[in-house]
């Protein structure tokens, strides 16, 4: 059930204990802040040598303010943090935002004085932020806990950095981005991001909620949450790094890294995940113009003045995920009627020239392109912008003057007409970005960038991918009974049961064992020494042996040279036009399991054709994984070679993921490889690693 957080963001009292005239000191900058808003509920100043705090009177403690109090920011030493929380619940505080640091993020004793807290606020029926925080503000009902100000608007911002958000609020100005709320997590130790979405959610001056965080404590939580917004939820994380890859013991842990899980999530609940300040800057500037659903397709047409802007932003366009067709014959006959003979109508459409004539043919390429029904967004690129910047003194060519200058300005505002008949995504580049022209079209919610790759970013964070359709979080099963023999042919049977098909295959330890198996089914045959890790590097797998003789004489051979404890012999598979997949599932900490699809066999982490996705995975999504990949095209079958059955290893593959997310006890499920033929999929090796 959410938690109620509306005392934490408009309480009917404040007090500020740790208030100080000490600009060194934390409690002057969030008294400071506080005080801006007095006017609107009681603002009260604790200093426990009382006395007078910018330059009004303090209390020495918050039983000598004599009346309750609803929030207190605690921000003293780490010693009397404590006595802090319980005069602050004995004042009738039903919220508390810790400054004070020195608590789970200092080690294990921290962690229990942090623990012990909690469960004291929440005891009172209280809530909690931070400790180890930095404030919080609202900009909507007027509350000022943070040492900053944040310009108003609809963005969110929950974050584990303070100067991030700074810089955010730097970056985000030119573009017009304001800030409904700023909470900084710290360390998450009662009121959590995923609360915090939750309540964003709710809020509906909020309008895009913008995450930076380390740690997401329980991550499929915050996915559940951030996919369930019903608004955009941008995210910025650390940790791209391959470490915690580097105890993994199967060949999916070792190709999955925290960044896999992170992006895999993203991708499941919609979650617009970017790299770097400056990018989410300019994701949030593209959300937020165009508040509420993202238009379904990616289909985009480049719209330029000039041949080299155009070939640059097409391909921008396409490292950003869309997609830069050629228009059809009967859209390219409706711009001609519109363009001039020498402009390029295919897709970039390029102008040649013909802006410097005529500006409004800006504005009437633009209709025409949002008329089109196979055009899905507009990138528009280039000069735009720089006729009415000579008249601003912004730089821009002084040919043609006042006459250019309005003639742009008028193309702006006819843009901003044709956009409202016919909506659809559009961005523009601009080599004036702050010029007149391109102040009307961003004042009326068309971004403007005055990069490239920055267009062409934002204009995908407002495009749904058509193929993909509405992102689903999956259900997690519930628990079934744990994984006992975690064996080669314990893992077998577990999936068997589960429908997953398996040749034939007995477990043997002598040669006698071998003969009765050789007996039970037809060769050829296969032989694998089990308890090895990587049976094909060790030499640990004979194939392709014909006969009862050359499956002895394998077993003679590898048992002198590996010396295993047991082996298995089962009927060799038809490799003939089969494919090698790899399915596998890494049970991450944060988010639960993670499903990876790909190319298999032995060259796996060779080739690292593979994909991620939060599990257990439905078939629809297994198969939209599987063509995705770079080598999809061996599936429909190249240079002779018939396709092979890709809804029946989607099948298979949601089973396995079923299996691993049911039983929370294995940490790696792995089958590889996955053989998929023309006729069906087969599995022909398996293993897990239990937690």
């Amino acid at each position: 059930m959410a938690r109620d957080l509306t005392t934490l963001f408009d309480p009917r009292s404040v007090a500020v204990v740790g208030a100080s005239d000490d600009p060194a000191k934390y409690g002057h900058a969030v008294a400071s802040q506080a005080l801006r808003a007095d006017g609107r509920r009681p603002v009260h100043l604790v200093n426990r040598r009382g006395g007078t705090v910018l330059g009004r009177p303090a209390a020495p403690s918050l039983a000598a303010i004599g009346e309750p109090v609803e929030l207190v920011v605690i921000s003293v030493p780490g010693d009397g943090f404590e006595a802090a929380v319980e005069d602050a619940l004995a004042c009738g505080a039903k919220a508390i935002v810790g400054i004070t640091a020195g608590f789970a993020e200092a080690g294990p004793a921290g962690l229990a004085r942090q623990r012990a807290v909690v469960a004291r606020v929440r005891e009172a029926g209280a809530v909690l932020v931070g400790p180890n925080c930095l404030g919080i503000a609202d900009n909507t009902t007027e509350l000022y806990l943070a040492s900053d100000r944040f310009a108003p608007g609809g963005v969110a911002l929950l974050s584990q950095s303070g100067n991030l958000a700074l810089e955010l609020q730097l970056r985000g100005a030119p573009h017009g981005l304001g800030f409904s709320r700023f909470v900084s997590l710290g360390n998450q130790a009662d009121v959590t991001l995923v609360d915090l979405v939750e309540d964003c959610a709710r809020h509906e001056a909020t309008t895009a909620i913008a995450v930076y965080a380390e740690d997401f404590g329980d991550g499929r939580a915050f996915a559940r949450a951030a996919a369930a917004a019903g608004k955009p939820v941008v995210l910025l994380t650390a940790g791209r790094g391959s470490a915690s890859a580097r105890s993994a013991q199967s060949h999916t842990g070792a190709l999955t890294t925290s960044a896999d899980v992170v992006a895999a999530a993203c991708r499941d609940t919609g979650v617009e995940l970017v790299r770097t300040p400056r990018e989410m800057t300019v994701v949030l500037a593209a959300v937020s113009a165009r508040p509420g659903p993202r238009t379904k397709g990616s289909r985009t047409a480049v719209f330029t003045d000039g041949g080299g802007h155009g070939a640059i932003a097409a391909d921008a366009a396409e490292d950003a995920g869309l997609d830069v067709p050629e228009l059809a014959a009967a859209t390219q006959e409706r711009l001609r009627t519109v363009l001039w003979q020498q402009s390029a109508v295919g897709n970039p459409v390029d102008l040649a020239g013909m802006g410097e004539q005529q500006p409004l043919s800006y504005a009437d390429t633009v209709a025409e392109l949002l008329a089109a029904d196979e055009v899905d967004a507009v990138l528009m690129t280039g000069y735009f912008g720089g006729y009415a910047a000579s008249e601003g003194g912004l730089g821009g060519s002084p040919a043609g003057g006042s006459v250019l200058a309005e003639g742009e300005t008028r193309a702006a505002e006819k843009i901003v007409t044709h956009l409202a008949v016919a909506p659809k995504p559009m961005v523009v580049q601009s080599m004036y970005p702050q010029s007149p022209s391109c102040r009307v079209l961003a004042e009326a919610g068309i971004p403007v960038f005055a990069a490239t790759e920055d267009a062409a970013r934002a204009l995908s964070a407002m495009t749904v991918r058509a193929a993909g359709g509405t992102p689903q979080l999956p259900a997690l099963p519930a628990p079934a009974a744990p994984l006992r023999d975690a064996g080669y042919h314990g893992v077998r049977a577990l999936l068997g049961a589960a429908g997953v098909p398996f040749p034939p295959a007995r477990e043997i330890t002598d040669e006698a064992g071998l003969l009765a198996a050789a007996g039970e089914f037809d060769g050829p045959y296969v032989l694998k020494a089990l308890h090895l890790l990587h049976k094909s590097d060790a030499g640990g797998v004979a194939l392709r042996l014909a006969g009862r003789d050359a499956l002895l004489a394998a077993y003679r051979d590898m048992h002198a040279r590996l010396g295993a404890p047991a082996y298995s012999v089962e009927a060799m598979a038809d490799l003939s036009d089969g494919i090698e997949l790899i399915v596998g599932v890494n049970r991450d900490p944060r988010f639960g399991p993670v499903a990876m699809v790909g190319l298999g066999g032995v060259l796996t982490e060779t080739l690292r054709d593979v994909a991620f996705a939060l599990a257990p995975l439905p078939a629809r999504r297994a198969e939209e994984l599987l063509r995705g990949l770079r080598t999809a095209a061996l599936l429909a079958g190249v240079r002779g070679r018939p396709a092979v059955d890709v809804a029946a290893a989607a099948a298979v593959i949601e089973r396995i993921t079923a299996v691993a997310a049911a039983h929370p006890e294995i940490a790696e499920l792995e089958v590889n490889p996955l053989l998929v033929r023309p006729d069906g999929a087969l599995a022909l090796d398996a293993r897990a690693v239990l937690g």
